[in-house]
């Protein structure tokens, strides 16, 4: 298993604190009426907004730190990979398909659902099948276990959490009051667990070179 670079997780780690950073800096530009309770986030980036950009370019920061972390975390296994990749190049393209100031917009729904499916599915997407190559390294590791965030029980709860917050999200758009809040809530769980899975490799992989280094070699003991 690859160890993954000190600064993947330093691009992991921005993730959540520029979405914070953004939307509350981009909410604070708006005007009085606006309530991060019960507007989204899109709209802090849509046609009708205060300096667009702001959020905009969050946005694009954001989806380019979920395609660098999938491109570096070899031990989530491709499926899930390619997952996340797919949902930081959707976050990106959102900025292409801006929340119209009235009425919807049918291009940024589809681009919104497919980020919203693929960051919620991709830490489900380990529980299926690790690379061969970690498969062989976990076997022969001690304990013989993957590291913790891609152990299937702990990635089907992720994803089966981040599919209930964005299904409450879902449930404020049809009715709710707390359209806003729901979003914030889902978007920060999805933008941490890149971060959480990112630490738990290094981690497996200290542990497994520490082993490695300390276990006697061939002939060793006479």
């Amino acid at each position: 298993m690859r160890a993954v670079p000190s600064w993947a997780v330093a691009v992991a780690a921005a993730a959540p604190a520029l979405l914070v950073a953004g939307w509350t800096v981009a909410g604070a530009r708006q005007p009085a009426g606006y309530d991060p309770v019960r507007d989204t986030i899109s709209e802090l980036a849509g046609e009708g907004a205060t300096d667009p950009w702001l959020m905009g370019g969050v946005l694009v920061l954001l989806g380019v730190a979920y395609v660098v972390t999938a491109a570096v975390l070899h031990a989530a296994g491709l499926a899930s990979r390619f997952l996340l990749a797919v949902g930081g190049a959707a976050t990106v393209a959102l900025i292409a398909f801006p929340r119209p100031e009235v009425g919807g917009s049918p291009a940024h729904g589809v681009v919104a659902t497919v980020a919203v499916l693929a960051l919620s599915l991709w830490p489900a997407g380990s529980a299926l099948r690790l690379p061969r190559a970690v498969r062989r390294e976990v076997a022969a590791a001690p304990g013989g276990t993957p590291p913790w965030a891609f152990r299937r029980p702990v990635a089907l709860t992720v994803t089966a959490v981040l599919l209930v917050l964005f299904g409450w999200f879902v449930v404020e758009v049809t009715g709710g009051s707390r359209t806003g809040l729901a979003e914030r809530v889902a978007a920060l769980a999805v933008a941490l667990w890149p971060l959480a899975a990112i630490l738990s490799a290094r981690r497996a992989h200290r542990h497994r070179a520490a082993a490695t280094s300390a276990a006697p070699g061939p002939g060793a003991g006479g």
